[in-house]
């Protein structure tokens, strides 16, 4: 039997209340106002963006929280149970997308995988990123002033900041396996940061 949370969700799928025409990832029906399935609508169509690293923060968040006030369950508590379910399923999707879409680095991960070129992953044993960090973390490691690791502390601020224009200047290019390697420099320069301020807070203590 088929139920709401299996209703065929395909461009051009059918309402499961009035049969009318759904757009991807659209989360009622135009005809008949009922909420739809959630769907496999990828992260950007769910929050009406273009699929771009570049996005515009107040932007995201005025969508987010516009379509977070009506996807909320407390607006389907009157609702039958099967329309609840779906309240609480979009409004899982929708979180999830925006959670995705807010951080850089996860971003930058889900526009890789999207535009068809797997996970940032792969370049882990890059030997120039490898060496960047032990000779980072070795600099940490001997700091013995808390002025040496503020120097470091802004060093891997700095870098970060460098490596995110270069991220988006490897989107803008449509350059994948550039954006890869950037992404991936971001998770180092990103952990090397947390060090940084724990190292900080140990000094302090």
């Amino acid at each position: 039997m088929r139920t709401l949370e299996n209703e065929d969700r395909r461009p051009g799928a059918s309402c499961w209340s009035c049969k009318g025409p759904v757009a991807d990832g659209a989360p009622f029906c135009a005809v008949c106002g009922a909420i739809q399935p959630p769907g496999q609508a990828d992260h950007f169509v769910r929050l009406r963006l273009e699929p771009a690293f570049d996005l515009d923060g107040e932007e995201l968040d005025r969508r987010y929280f516009e379509m977070q006030r009506l996807l909320h369950p407390d607006r389907f508590a009157t609702k039958a149970p099967s329309e609840k379910a779906l309240s609480q399923q979009q409004a899982t999707s929708l979180n999830e997308a925006y959670e995705t879409l807010k951080d850089p680095l996860s971003r930058a991960d889900y526009l890789i995988g999207l535009e068809g070129g797997g996970t940032a992953e792969g370049s882990d044993h890059d030997v120039q990123l490898l060496q960047e960090s032990l000779e980072m973390r070795e600099a940490l490691a001997e700091a013995e002033t808390m002025e040496a690791i503020d120097a470091l502390a802004r060093r891997a601020a700095d870098d970060i900041e460098t490596c995110l224009a270069e991220l988006s200047a490897r989107f803008a290019d449509a350059d994948l396996e550039g954006a890869g390697r950037q992404a991936v420099r971001l998770k180092y320069l990103r952990k090397l940061a947390e060090e940084t301020r724990l190292g900080k807070a140990r000094m302090a203590g």
